[in-house]
């Protein structure tokens, strides 16, 4: 049966791995060490098609060890257990390399039955997921390997590995294809292997990769996303951040990249919290104008509510912020967790009847109505947390105008 070509030139060196400069650069610690030939326990970390198992496999020949390989979605525990069998056998003197891909998927059970042989030296663990492995490794086999983040590959480099691909299979390619196949890939270097296998073997010997040969195959680029992994809430992080941060262009961006990645509920659900969050206090009558784009969204789809969110997430990067009513509640809510505040000060109490042994007689609520300007001195908060301090107006000119009349009243 013959390879996918991704898998017959996958690179046999360091030096041939694409992207990744951040670990393989010579000077970086990780090169060192694995060209030291000394390998300790890792869990490679991050999206497909961008080198973890490539590496695993250039790791375990330079350490001579006896690999084992197994894959978390098809790996039972009598998989794991024939593995830890084969411990200090004659045929793994130079001891176990067990390349665990996609570890993601095995139980707590079934990982804690590693721990102590990863602990012991008996097998060097090399592991990769495609999720955070702080919330799926258990943690005390997390705490025994060193974590490293493998990170999408950029176009340049995508470009320079097709390049090489093309030379080894003697195939030429237009250079504007070539660029729209590295765009097309999403950072995933197996995809744009895959893509260009598929384009080779429609073309004729000799024959040369076009542009518009790319272009009817993959007619716009393809969206790596996925709503179910850690990408989907980078994403969401990422928007919520830059409608935070002012930055109208990359808010714009993320937003795009939510509604054509199908996900029009968080990006809706995203610009309501950040119009209230961020912009606040500062222009609130921002708030029903997002609620209004945000219905009238929900009510067109797909492709039309992009418009109305576009207007929702250019005003809110762009409008004055404060977050002054987000802190007021953050402070009232950590004195609740405190236990303070327990009793409500009698003028405000709902009771009416004061009781035999009630020291003061009478609620002596003041209706503020009935004083000029609509306002009189007393006391609202619980008697432990009368002089606490909530709301902080901050320096925009809504909350300017509002202290400076309240200042006026209540002095």
């Amino acid at each position: 049966m013959k390879k996918p070509l991704a898998d017959s030139l996958r690179p046999v060196s360091l030096d041939e791995v694409v992207g990744q400069k951040h670990l393989l650069a010579k000077d970086a610690v990780f090169r060192k060490s694995v060209d030291s030939g000394k390998i300790s326990n890792m869990i490679f970390y991050g999206p497909p098609g961008v080198g973890k198992t490539t590496l695993a496999n250039i790791i375990a020949k330079k350490a001579n060890m006896t690999l084992y390989k197994l894959n978390g979605t098809s790996a039972s525990t009598d998989d794991i257990k024939k593995v830890i069998g084969d411990v200090n056998s004659v045929f793994t003197q130079n001891g176990i390399l067990l390349y665990l891909d996609e570890i993601q998927y095995l139980n707590k059970k079934q990982q804690q039955s590693l721990l102590e042989f990863v602990e012991s030296g008996d097998i060097t663990l090399i592991a990769s997921t495609t999720e955070n492995p702080f919330f799926y490794v258990y943690p005390a086999l997390l705490s025994r390997c060193s974590v490293f983040e493998f990170k999408a590959i950029s176009i340049d480099d995508i470009k320079e590995g097709l390049k090489n691909i093309l030379k080894k299979i003697d195939v030429k390619c237009d250079e504007n294809a070539l660029e729209k196949l590295a765009m097309s890939a999403n950072g995933d270097m197996r995809k744009a292997i895959n893509n260009l296998e598929f384009l080779v073997s429609s073309k004729k010997e000799n024959e040369s990769i076009s542009l518009s040969d790319v272009e009817n195959m993959i007619p716009k680029a393809n969206i790596s996303y996925d709503r179910g992994e850690d990408h989907h809430f980078d994403t969401l992080s990422a928007f919520m951040k830059s409608l935070r941060g002012s930055d109208p262009d990359a808010a714009i961006f993320y937003l795009a990249k939510l509604l054509e990645g199908g996900d029009l509920i968080a990006a809706s659900r995203r610009l309501l919290c950040s119009v209230n969050e961020d912009v606040g206090l500062a222009y609130p009558q921002l708030i029903p104008i997002v609620k209004a784009c945000v219905d009238s969204a929900l009510q067109l789809g797909m492709p039309e509510a992009r418009l109305p969110l576009s207007n929702a997430t250019i005003l809110i990067a762009t409008a004055p912020k404060s977050n002054s009513s987000y802190l007021a509640y953050a402070s009232a809510q950590k004195d609740i967790e405190n236990g303070k505040g327990t009793s409500t000060p009698r003028q405000l109490q709902n009771t009416h009847f004061d009781g035999k042994d009630a020291k003061v007689k009478g609620q002596h609520y003041k209706y503020p109505h009935d004083y000029p300007h609509h306002y009189v001195k007393q006391q609202y908060l619980p008697d432990d947390l009368k002089d606490s301090k909530y709301y902080i107006p901050q320096d925009n000119k809504n909350e300017n105008a509002t202290k400076e009349y309240w200042d006026k009243i209540k002095k």
